[in-house]
């Protein structure tokens, strides 16, 4: 599956009318990255296990359920100081600090207006918080429902099933429809499996790559497609996108799902992090798409890169 995202992405590349990447870039920009906070555990509280291993999965594989909602985040209620997914990941953190692991049982019982109280939104079918909000809510009911029959309720059980493969888990995951990630470029399906790729790596993180969070091919994950990366990475000059695109995502104008300019954003960002860590590789730097991932999707947070407006697209992928 791994190898088919890097394919399908670099096709994508090589069609795309709206992005491009500048391989000229490359080498300068592979001095210029820091990559001394590789493979660290931040403040990302996917990252830090719970008391149990279940607990643990429970809780990782759930938070990434609901690891969606960008093209929302301007209109939710944030937290001071904080992005909409550390507003997000911090609220559902607290709730299961407050009551316990989430149970699968439990997951299919939640209600829209529960969940609009654990993440502090309102609830009001005209505001586009609890359009998010009520997309939360299926996802959830749907992993309990996912839980319940394919692992009797055990979390841990999704995670063993993987048998220490990243890619497997990918494929576990995909049976649940908001996980199941592929777009259709001119006819041709693209892979891309941005939230099941993140949860394998965030589950490694939260048990130090041991027990039920060591996965043998977690190298081979690809970069984790979302608005974030690609924004850095056009702020920095990897990417270029066209001028109408630029002044469409500026003038803050939601890019729909499924659009060649969408889809190729994403796609051109998987393939130009992985040239970017090709060219890392001949600079001897050895480092995993995962990894550089995590250092540009940090790098995002920076105020230079929160000047300029990402492209907003309200789907369940990113």
């Amino acid at each position: 599956m791994c190898d088919e995202i890097r394919e399908r992405c670099r096709w994508v590349a090589e069609r795309a009318a709206h992005v491009r990447i500048d391989p000229e870039r490359l080498p300068d920009y592979a001095r210029e990255l820091s990559l001394s906070e590789r493979g660290r555990v931040g403040s990302d509280p996917a990252h830090h296990a719970l008391d149990d291993p279940e607990g643990t999965a429970a809780f990782v594989i759930s938070l990434d359920a609901i690891n969606f909602g960008s093209g929302w985040f301007p209109t939710i209620r944030k937290r001071p100081g904080m992005s909409g997914y550390h507003t997000i990941a911090t609220a559902w953190r607290e709730h299961v600090e407050a009551h316990g692991a989430p149970t699968a049982e439990a997951l299919t019982a939640l209600t829209r207006a529960e969940v609009c109280r654990i993440f502090d939104q309102v609830d009001d079918e005209d505001d586009p918080a609890t359009e998010l909000m009520e997309l939360f809510t299926s996802a959830l009911n749907d992993l309990g429902a996912f839980v319940l029959e394919e692992a009797d309720g055990s979390f841990l059980a999704v995670v063993e099933g993987a048998g220490g493969s990243a890619e497997r888990l990918v494929t576990i995951l995909d049976r649940m429809p908001f996980f199941h990630d592929v777009a259709e470029y001119h006819g041709v399906d693209v892979p891309l499996y941005k939230r099941a790729q993140i949860t394998a790596m965030d589950l490694h993180l939260a048990f130090g790559g041991e027990g039920p969070g060591r996965f043998d091919d977690i190298a081979r994950l690809t970069m984790f497609p979302d608005n974030l990366v690609p924004h850095v990475l056009r702020i920095d000059g990897v990417l270029a996108f066209d001028d109408d695109l630029v002044h469409r995502i500026d003038a803050e104008e939601l890019i729909a799902p499924g659009t060649d300019e969408e889809i190729e954003i994403r796609a051109c960002g998987v393939h130009a992090v992985e040239l970017l860590r090709d060219e890392l590789e001949r600079q001897g730097h050895h480092i995993t798409s995962g990894e550089l991932d995590t250092i540009l999707w940090t790098m995002g947070g920076d105020p230079r890169y929160k000047a300029r407006p990402r492209h907003r697209t309200r789907t369940v992928s990113y």
